[in-house]
């Protein structure tokens, strides 16, 4: 049975206005095609489905874009038209469409990469609750990991600002990686929301920087890993060499 898998597509994307003013990020188009599309070709080749889709911003071009492509997948609809819920939010949001399926890889929408999805899928233990991918890129937020490379914190470089469940911490002691917006989920996730209290909008790197001392959380680093986060309008011209990239070298 293929493995699930749930693209977070329901952000305002506010950094990419004025295009998101009149369209959802999803929708955004890059090498000629709207984003969610090079995360759905991605996923569907790696074997995953059915995907689910979260939407909030501008659902209805969302849920019609899908409707009127074929992209050899089942797509089913977590609706936020409500309320955003945050990524953690949203995946306990989506519980009726997950639980029940095996583990499940969760992708942010805006994220194009050459990951080996095939690689990411092995690094997956079943002992631990989350397997996130994470890499060596700068930014100034980081994940703290140990050298078993289990979570056990946070730091933002800027500010000096560290969070971790196991008190105060030296973030020199522990390697820093960023988050790449792309995790492997154990089922198990559900139960330990609810007997954590999570509920309503919250961030998934809350949670896991929650209960990390109690339930394994671990990184993935892969070899090489080239990945464009499309956050800003800055970014757009990047993510369209790195797709064309990667198209040519598929062919």
């Amino acid at each position: 049975m293929a493995e699930i898998a749930m693209i977070f597509a329901a952000g305002l994307g506010t950094r990419l206005r004025p295009l998101t003013d009149t369209m959802p990020k999803a929708l955004v188009p890059v090498a000629g095609e709207p984003v969610i599309a090079h995360v759905l070709h991605k996923l569907v080749r790696a074997g995953f489905g059915p995907v689910v889709v979260n939407v909030h911003h501008f659902p209805e071009q969302i849920r019609n874009y899908l409707s009127s492509n074929d992209f050899g997948v089942r797509i089913e609809i977590s609706d936020e038209s409500d309320a955003l819920l945050e990524t953690g939010g949203a995946i306990l949001h989506a519980r009726p469409l997950l639980e029940g399926r095996g583990p499940f890889l969760v992708h942010n929408v805006d994220i194009i990469s050459d990951l080996d999805l095939d690689w990411f899928r092995s690094q997956h233990q079943p002992d631990a609750l989350a397997t996130l991918l994470v890499s060596e890129r700068p930014t100034s937020r980081y994940l703290l990991f140990d050298d078993s490379l289990s979570l056990v914190g946070w730091t933002n470089i800027r500010t000096g600002e560290v969070r971790s469940p196991y008190g105060k911490i030296d973030p020199s002691k522990y390697r820093r990686l960023a988050f790449s917006g792309v995790h492997f989920i154990s089922p198990e996730i559900f139960r330990v929301m609810s007997s954590e209290g999570f509920s309503g909008r919250f961030s998934i790197i809350d949670f896991y920087l929650g209960i990390c001392h109690k339930y394994p959380i671990r990184g993935a680093v892969p070899d090489r890993l080239r990945m464009v986060d499309i956050g800003k309008m800055e970014s757009l011209p990047e993510a369209e060499r790195l797709s064309e990239a990667i198209l040519s070298e598929s062919c």
